[in-house]
């Protein structure tokens, strides 16, 4: 039920901007999405497995606004400028989105699900309804994806920026095009540590590949 899924992780998002994580229940976010508890259990399994997937979601469209930043800049820029660019969204997603700075930087503060590593031995979790008699188990709960750490994050961030900009790099091979998104990326992390207005972060990261180069 992809509709019910996004409407639950929607749920979940927004009473996280209301009231911390741990004081989240299961039933408002279910109540709040439209569907029933049983519902998200299927999806979830429970509320570390929400907690994960929420997590990963905002991972993703986080990437997914690295990829938009990079091919969205005007006109006819170079790399450079695409980095920079890349950084400014960098800096800007990780101040506006506790998730996505939480999960740039590891730091989880208690407002925050900090959902524990999957273990592959560990049954899928328990404590929801149960499921009405005959009714089929859900797949989605039994695949327990991990959140991504820090240097994961980061270097997805690298990867996309290497794939989006090897045909305009210059003369000098992919090492230097590598090491190039790399430093990038590890700049705009320390921006999200102590934000600076867009300006400040976009030369900064002009100024470090200008030096690199």
């Amino acid at each position: 039920m992809p509709a019910a899924r996004e409407s639950l992780l929607d749920a979940a998002f927004a009473a996280l901007a209301r009231r911390p994580w741990a004081r989240i229940r299961m039933t408002d976010v279910a109540a709040a999405a439209g569907v029933s508890r049983q519902t998200l259990y299927n999806e979830f399994g429970g509320k570390d497995g929400l907690a994960r997937a929420l997590v990963r979601r905002e991972a993703e469209a986080y990437l997914n606004g690295v990829e938009r930043a990079l091919t969205g800049v005007p006109g006819a820029a170079g790399p450079g400028e695409r980095l920079a660019a890349a950084a400014v969204w960098t800096v800007r997603a990780g101040t506006e989105n506790p998730l996505v700075r939480a999960v740039l930087t590891g730091c989880w503060n208690e407002r925050l699900p900090c959902p524990a590593p999957p273990s592959p031995t560990r049954p899928a979790p328990t404590g929801g309804p149960s499921r009405p008699p005959g009714s089929p188990r859900s797949s989605r709960a039994a695949v327990v994806e991990p959140v991504p750490a820090p240097v994961d994050l980061l270097g997805q961030a690298r990867d996309r920026a290497v794939r989006l900009l090897e045909a305009e790099w210059p003369p000098g091979g992919p090492v230097e095009l590598a090491r190039a998104c790399e430093t990038a990326a590890r700049l705009a992390l320390s921006y999200v540590l102590v934000p600076a207005p867009a300006v400040e972060v976009a030369s900064a990261v002009r100024g470090a590949l200008a030096r690199s180069g």
